[in-house]
């Protein structure tokens, strides 16, 4: 009988590898076309894999805790010839093959999440992509060390050679003691630094922590910028109040930032080399909490649905991304994010926007602040909130983004506009 292999899916559009979660299945189970047979986690969310035809599982060729690289070969079904037919299946031996894995070179320069942008000005070649480390082993790093001489810039390759081998980032030699000619990292060094944090407790990094680590690097690579201003709330809470659905405060920002963005697209441009790309669409994401990290699911064309419209999708993505199952429908492209920080009781926070856009739009916590009525001549109570816009500086300046929030502004304080 035919057998057909379980491949690991191409699960996103950047996603090269996945982790085992859960094994579904064992070898000797009758499975059916579409059946769940693993549950993995990607750096994005927890999906599941399914089989492509119904058969009997021959072998599990994956373990629960292993990182499998897209392509490779999960498992075996054994299938009839009918099923085979059916499913539109390949067997194994008539052209279905693994994928080879990543080399250290392709995963460096493997693109990032894209967005829709047209473009301006002079293109340059050469330029960067993002790029993904091993995990370090057992042993900790990246924790506090006695302060001393910073080491120099320059790694020798012995040195470098074993930083790959352990996942180490250039970052992370930041704490590393030089003592070498003018401060310089030795071998001695480094292997002196790997034992001394190897003495401390510690545990493996999991995939969404390690993606949000990579990101953060990034976007601390451009010049992030951020400005803020007091937002009234009172309009907004009233709405909320006498809407049968109940809107979720993050939704009143996420529509008035969409809709302050399609009057300013450049404020959400993006800088590839001498080109600065304008945003075709305003595909807006929101940052949800979620154990050991935050997903960002992606709501498209915000700008042209009005926020009654918005509220059973908005309501349905952030349950996805606290479930971590997030449909890939809504997974990456986004060209600027919100994240409400007061829902932990923050007033003010500095957002850091993803390395694939340029804008963050943050929210604090409402509080009640005396302001001065010329009308009464004396201070009134106010219910405000604090929105803070960070963005990248080589896009644009102080005075776009202050103009932008002006018109975000408007909206919150008009919801009846959203």
């Amino acid at each position: 009988m035919p057998q057909v292999p379980i491949l690991m899916p191409q699960l996103g559009e950047s996603i090269a590898e996945a982790t085992i979660m859960q094994m579904l299945v064992k070898p000797g189970d009758t499975v059916q076309a579409d059946q769940e047979v693993f549950e993995v986690e990607t750096n994005k969310a927890v999906m599941g894999v399914t089989t492509i035809c119904g058969g009997t599982i021959v072998s599990l060729d994956v373990s629960a805790g292993e990182t499998v690289p897209v392509g490779a070969i999960m498992g075996i079904i054994e299938a009839t010839e009918e099923e085979v037919e059916r499913s539109g299946a390949t067997p194994l031996g008539e052209g279905c093959t693994p994928a080879p894995v990543p080399t250290p070179a392709a995963e460096k320069n493997a693109a990032q999440d894209g967005a829709h942008f047209r473009t301006e000005g002079e293109f340059r070649e050469g330029l960067p992509g993002g790029g993904r480390h091993k995990p370090l082993g057992e042993g900790g790093r990246g924790l506090p060390v006695p302060m001393g001489q910073r080491g120099s810039r320059f790694l020798s390759p012995r040195i470098r050679a074993r930083m790959d081998e352990l996942g180490i980032t250039e970052a992370d030699m930041a704490y590393v003691i030089g003592t070498g000619p003018n401060g310089r990292i030795t071998i001695d060094d480094f292997e002196s630094f790997i034992n001394y944090v190897d003495g401390w407790p510690s545990h493996q990094a999991s995939p969404m922590r390690r993606s949000v680590a990579s990101s953060m690097q990034r976007t601390w690579r451009r010049p992030i910028a951020s400005c803020g201003r007091p937002i009234f709330m009172a309009p907004i809470v009233l709405h909320r109040k006498n809407h049968p659905k109940k809107p979720g405060i993050t939704l009143y920002f996420l529509r008035a930032l969409a809709l302050a963005l399609a009057e300013a697209p450049e404020c959400a441009g993006y800088m590839v080399g001498g080109r600065i790309l304008t945003p075709r669409r305003i595909d807006l994401g929101v940052a949800v909490q979620v154990t050991d990290g935050v997903m960002v699911p992606v709501m498209r064309n915000v700008n042209e649905h009005t926020l009654d419209e918005l509220i059973d999708e908005y309501n349905k993505v952030v349950k996805q991304a606290r479930d971590r199952r997030l449909d890939s429908a809504y997974q990456g492209g986004g060209i600027a994010t919100v994240s409400n920080f007061g829902g932990f009781g923050l007033t003010d926070a500095t957002p850091m926007p993803l390395p694939s856009e340029s804008l963050i739009l943050g929210v604090g916590a409402v509080q009640k602040v005396p302001v001065w009525s010329d009308e009464v001549e004396c201070f009134l109570p106010v219910e405000q909130a604090k929105i803070v816009a960070s963005f990248d500086h080589r896009v644009v300046d102080g005075g776009d983004v202050g103009r932008l929030m002006l018109r975000i502004a408007h909206y919150l304080e008009h919801p009846e506009f959203l």
